[in-house]
């Protein structure tokens, strides 16, 4: 992540800049915002600054975030809103509690009975207004806390569905027990979900 050489020539932060960080594995978002909060505080001498994220992005992914500070934080619901996309590698032999490798495989699957043309039809049904269940290991709110904290007290935890957005699904490498795809969709959708339901359509894990 280049975090100095990204914020070096910034302007004065009352004025709000955006900046585009590529996150790096195991950082949460609230890392990549308060190194960057970190760094221009030091660099105005400045005792408070907003700072916010435009999307938040698991650990264990990597790629773009969006970074608003100042007047510019007035615009983030702006880009949350806009359409995302993510290239996952998703493996069809197994499945875990919080459906990534974050937790050990809780259950495995025989992949025998699935051909390249198996997923590019059930890839296909995904397309257009969905419900999806959101992770018990993600940010959502429970009852007044985030319900990653109580999965990881192991409580049980109900996810109530939210309606996302499917714009495009492309499988870009078949090779089992993983499949590559593309994926274009509205803010809200939790890859990691989208994984778990396309194994259970398949008939596996995800």
């Amino acid at each position: 992540m280049l975090m100095h050489e990204n914020l070096k020539n910034t302007c004065y932060p009352e004025t709000g800049e955006v900046f585009l960080i590529d996150k790096e594995l195991t950082w949460t978002s609230f890392n990549v915002v308060k190194k960057v909060k970190v760094v221009l505080l030091n660099k105005y001498a400045l005792k408070k600054l907003k700072v916010g994220h435009a999307g938040t992005l698991d650990p264990l992914a990597t790629g773009l975030m969006i970074i608003c500070t100042g007047k510019q934080t007035k615009n983030i619901e702006g880009y949350q809103a806009k359409e995302k996309e993510y290239v996952a590698t998703i493996r069809l032999d197994a499945t875990t509690p919080s459906f990534d490798l974050e937790t050990e495989p809780d259950h495995f699957f025989s992949v025998d009975h699935i051909a390249e043309t198996m997923v590019r039809e059930k890839l296909s049904t995904f397309l257009g207004e969905q419900e999806q269940v959101p992770p018990v290991f993600s940010a959502k709110y429970v009852d007044g806390k985030r319900a990653y904290k109580l999965a990881r007290q192991g409580k049980e935890i109900e996810m109530k569905p939210s309606l996302v957005h499917f714009y495009a699904l492309e499988m870009i490498r078949f090779d089992l027990p993983t499949v590559m795809v593309r994926i274009v969709c509205s803010k809200g959708t939790y890859i990691r979900s989208f994984a778990r339901d396309l194994g259970a359509a398949l008939g596996t894990g995800g």
